[in-house]
């Protein structure tokens, strides 16, 4: 019986990704990987990925996708590869006021499938980050006397990169479209200064996904992208959520 593709799924292993500081940050990644490949070698493709991974998680980076899933294709005589890894990547990070120090956590994915059709295999790869940021309702400040409900939301910004794109980057970029950043550890006058931002900066979903799209859509190294942000509401029992996809996009702006 033909099968569409083989591989392994949730494989956990330590890896370690570069940072763009120049160090090398240990976490640990949940991998899939895939291939299409002929019958005749299917019964051996488990330990054949498994040993190609070892080769390349203790320097591990998005521009080695290429290369790694060229290795699968070759072993394997495959005609497409693709790979998932998604991991915790951490940035140290200070409070806005009084500079207090700690590490966020960011959840991050590389994508990656190669396939033969040139003499290197046609390549394409994304890369994802999950970035929080503070919303404030713009509705709630506008008709209340006092306050506005606020909550935390998750921006998943993934990106088509025509060169190669630092995920600090990428974070960054994200940060500064909500209402405030969030932080891992806030003393009291951080937090003072977190929910003032807040109130002066209200926004929906909607507001987020656009900004972010501007951003993207300036950026000279991003090729497509989508944006999906979910905010976490504070007195609804459902989560407001937005997503725009940059080929709709662009063809809302060619009808325009």
């Amino acid at each position: 019986m033909k099968l569409d593709a083989v591989g392994i799924n949730n494989f956990t292993c330590p890896v370690s990704i570069r940072e763009k500081t120049g160090s090398r940050q240990q976490t640990v990644a949940t991998i899939s990987l895939q291939a299409k490949m002929p019958l005749r070698l299917r019964e051996s493709c488990v330990s054949v990925f498994t040993d190609i991974l070892a080769g390349y998680r203790q320097d591990m980076h998005a521009a080695l996708f290429p290369q790694l899933l060229g290795k699968v294709r070759s072993q394997l005589q495959a005609r497409q590869a693709s790979m998932e890894m998604q991991f915790p990547y951490f940035l140290a990070k200070k409070a806005p006021v009084t500079g207090t120090g700690s590490l966020m956590e960011y959840q991050c994915s590389f994508k990656g499938t190669t396939e033969k059709g040139t003499a290197e295999g046609r390549q394409k790869l994304l890369l994802k980050v999950e970035v929080p940021v503070t919303t404030l309702c713009p509705c709630s400040k506008e008709i209340s006397e006092a306050g506005a409900h606020n909550q935390r939301a998750e921006v998943g910004l993934t990106v088509e990169p025509r060169k190669f794109l630092w995920l600090e980057d990428l974070i960054e970029l994200v940060e500064g479209c909500g209402s405030c950043e969030l932080y891992a550890l806030l003393k009291r006058p951080d937090e003072k200064f977190v929910t003032e931002a807040a109130y002066k900066n209200p926004m929906f979903v909607e507001d987020v996904v656009r900004m972010v799209a501007q951003k993207a859509l300036a950026h000279p190294d991003i090729g497509w992208f989508s944006i999906g942000v979910e905010s976490f509401e504070s007195i609804h029992k459902h989560s407001a959520y937005a997503y725009v996809d940059s080929r709709d996009l662009k063809q809302s702006f060619e009808n325009s």
